[in-house]
């Protein structure tokens, strides 16, 4: 065992290597856009160069010129097709090509296609739109916005929480804090482009394209080109980079397919890096507003917390983080209102802790300064705010483990050796600074359906439509299944990525494990039940013994008595090669009409705050250390500590390789990421990796991950919380926390930059 592959502590799964490991650092691993395809043409977008007003008139003739040109879809050539509906399915309602209205900078306006993808690229440059332009609204304090609430808009925030009487709880209190912070316009850069390989065979369309959610994708695409969503498949092996970029699909895939149909060969698109910022969906900038009375003994008795957040004119998209925020601590009163404000962007998207990231960073920052305020340790704050039950419906938490997590967190770090006397820290010309944040993340699953088959000779295929985005999922359905049916990992198969495989929900909200687990549990226990029976029937080599008292490993059945029957021999008395059982999970809470949903694309999450018996989440502890120059103000960031509790960890490695992954990502929130708004015409400036920064390898140095032990049997039959989330939703307001300790400066609007420092 290593740092890279953690030694399990309780309810912990071995370190096992990614069954895919090799295949990817071969190059053998087949993305969408890298699959080799016959008779390919090549496509290429054309993208509006304004954000708001209508296309009058477009100029083809120097495109069509180009040699080796086949195609130009535009206006007029969609009008079959249905618009996109926005949903989990679909990124936004806009069709681009339905309506010559422009929404937003960077909205299709055509599809080139030709021979080469240089030929293609040539002509949707040539490709020239006039508009009739009008002004457009780019952002908060942008004349022309709307702002309504949230509340009821979205799945994700159906009322604004609220407990007790903060009005007079706050007026009452002796020391209290009103803050306002910010987060930026943030955009994913995965290394994987975005594409589309649209092919068709007869009725039959097959899409390859880099998806979190293939089957809500096949229904949603049926539905648009008025097909029989078993007559579309979607594949998506590999994905690279998702995190919510490539969950909801994009108006792309249709315009793709129809370009395949009206040639009659297969047609493949990859989006250039700068037109993704305005054809795939993005993290919205949001404004918060926190205020916090609490006692001179540290308890809090009202906290308040307001946001903002952007969306597009076209479609409600929220995220609604107080629904965490408001049920983190021990608060006594809670008062939250979520508003959207409409401006003329694009329809924001799922961006890795979607609610949590922007909301939690506020409310952190908030706890950092209400700690300061109170002349008390941020640490033992937290502790004294610890809630018995959740404060908006007072039911217990299903469990929580934070205490514990900073416990572990702090020990590793040396908190203790941290001087609380803001810039008393130092080490030549660098001033020290240290501080920590909370994680939290709702611990939710959806429906999910699996196909397990075990053979005589010990063999297992695990299939699920579930999507194997760079997380581990595959591996460890693979362990579920060789640990429930006592065959080494190496004779376990999953295939996952492909639309006709056993429907699976979106991989997203950190349910994949969760759900996917879930399902193959359930298809090997009614495999271990057909074995057991045979091998304990009258003269059958275990008969007598319970299916209870069973166990298997190594290829046997074990009885508890230590009798045991291999599973070959036990198919031999069954008379049959093989065993298939198809299973379907539905989580605790679900409706009746769950698995209907599931098949059409639209499953139902269960967990976090819903449910009625308990409140779920999944929490962490980070700690960071900050470095800043005293004369160039040059941030560092040398060591960052995170300790975190999950439930059941079904593999140390891979789970370690996430918060790791979450941890970087949060450095990179806090002193890199911003998308820049032009805020004169809408258009975002930084299109490029040259310009929207994250971290390198060069930022990153002392990064520990801590696996807290935790076992939660009222979350999922596999008693799985889910964490790729969780590891970079406190890590930003720790930074923020660090710096302000280094300096004495209290930086609320992310990122945290060496202007705000010198200033």
């Amino acid at each position: 065992m290593d740092a890279a592959a953690p030694k399990p502590r309780e309810n912990q799964g071995e370190p096992l290597p990614r069954v895919d490991a090799r295949l990817k650092v071969t190059g053998q691993a087949g993305y969408p856009a890298d699959l080799p395809t016959a008779n390919l043409a090549y496509g290429a977008l054309a993208t509006s160069s304004i954000a708001k007003g209508r296309v009058t008139k477009l100029h083809l003739d120097e495109a069509r010129a180009v040699p080796g040109l086949l195609d130009i879809v535009t206006y007029g050539d969609m009008d079959r097709v249905d618009r996109p509906k926005f949903d989990n399915g679909s990124a936004t309602s806009v069709g681009p090509l339905h309506d010559r209205t422009i929404f937003h900078d960077g909205q299709i306006i055509a599809l080139a296609v030709a021979e080469t993808f240089e030929a293609a690229e040539e002509a949707a440059q040539l490709i020239r739109a006039e508009y009739e332009e009008e002004k457009p609204t780019a952002s908060f304090d942008s004349p022309g916005t709307k702002t309504v609430p949230a509340a009821g808009k979205s799945p994700m925030l159906k009322e604004d929480v609220k407990a007790g009487d903060f009005d007079a709880a706050y007026a009452a209190a002796p020391v209290k804090i009103d803050a306002r912070y910010s987060t930026p316009t943030q955009h994913h850069n995965p290394i994987e482009l975005f594409s589309t390989t649209a092919l068709w065979q007869g009725d039959q369309l097959v899409v390859h394209e880099p998806s979190q959610n293939v089957t809500g994708w096949k229904v949603e695409l049926a539905r648009q080109l008025k097909l029989d969503p078993a007559n579309v498949r979607i594949l998506s092996p590999f994905i690279g980079g998702a995190f919510g970029s490539k969950g909801p699909m994009t108006p792309r895939t249709a315009i793709v397919a129809v370009a395949a149909k009206r040639l009659g060969r297969p047609v493949r698109c990859v989006t250039s890096r700068m037109q993704a910022f305005g054809t795939q969906t993005y993290r919205a900038e949001t404004r918060h507003r926190i205020r916090i009375g609490a006692g001179r003994d540290g308890r809090i008795t009202a906290f308040a917390h307001e946001g903002w957040e952007m969306t597009s004119r076209t479609d409600a998209y929220v995220v609604g983080g107080t629904s965490a925020t408001g049920r983190m601590y021990d608060y006594g009163s809670v008062l939250t209102h979520v508003s959207l404000v409409e401006a003329d962007r694009n329809t924001p998207g799922y961006m890795r802790s979607p609610p949590e990231t922007p909301y939690v960073y506020a409310l952190e920052n908030a706890m950092d300064e209400m700690a300061v305020a109170l002349g008390m340790d941020p640490v033992e704050f937290r502790r004294i705010n610890e809630p018995k039950t959740e404060p908006i419906g007072k039911k217990p938490f299903s469990s929580r483990s934070l205490i514990q997590c900073y416990e572990q967190a702090a020990d590793a770090f040396g908190w203790a050796k941290r001087d609380p006397k803001v810039g008393a820290m130092r080490d030549g010309d660098w001033l020290v600074g240290m501080g920590c944040a909370t994680a939290i993340y709702p611990t939710a699953a959806a429906p999910c359906a699996a196909r397990v088959r075990l053979t005589s000779d010990g063999e297992v295929r695990v299939q699920c439509g579930s999507h194997e985005i760079g997380t581990g999922v595959r591996t460890v359905a693979g362990q579920m299944a060789s640990e429930r049916l006592g065959v080494p990992i190496g004779k376990v198969n999953v295939e996952m990525g492909d639309s006709s495989l056993p429907p699976a929900p979106v991989s997203g909200g950190s349910i994949s494990t969760a759900s996917v687990c879930s399902a193959v549990l359930k298809a090997c226990d009614a495999i271990r039940t057909k074995l057991a029976a045979a091998a304990t029937n009258e003269g059958a080599p275990l008969a007598g013994s319970h299916n209870e008292e069973l166990d298997f490993a190594d290829g046997k059945i074990v009885a508890k008595g230590g009798a045991s029957a291999k599973i070959e021999d036990v198919f031999k008395i069954m008379q049959v090669g093989a065993i298939d059982e198809y299973a379907e999970f539905t989580p605790k809470g679900a409706t009746p009409g769950a698995l209907k949903k599931l098949y059409a694309g639209l499953p139902e999450f269960h967990g976090g705050d819903q449910d009625e018996d308990s409140v779920k989440y999944a929490f962490g502890a980070e700690f960071v250390e900050v470095r800043i120059n005293r004369h160039t103000r040059e941030i560092q960031v040398p060591r960052i500590v995170g300790a975190f509790a999950a439930g059941r960890i079904m593999n140390t490695r891979t789970a370690r390789s996430q918060l790791m992954g979450g941890m970087i990502w949060g450095i990179g929130q806090a002193l890199h990421e911003a998308t820049e708004v032009d805020r004169r015409y809408a258009r975002y400036v930084n299109r490029d990796l040259q310009d929207y920064l994250v971290p390198v390898n060069a930022d990153i140095k002392d990064l520990q991950v801590i696996l807290v032990p935790e076992v939660d049997h009222a979350v999922n039959p596999a008693g799985v919380k889910g964490l790729g989330e969780l590891g970079n939703v406190g890590t930003a307001a720790a930074v923020a926390s660090a710096v302000y300790h280094a300096t004495g400066k209290r930086i609320r609007d992310l990122p945290i930059r060496i202007d705000q420092l010198i200033a």
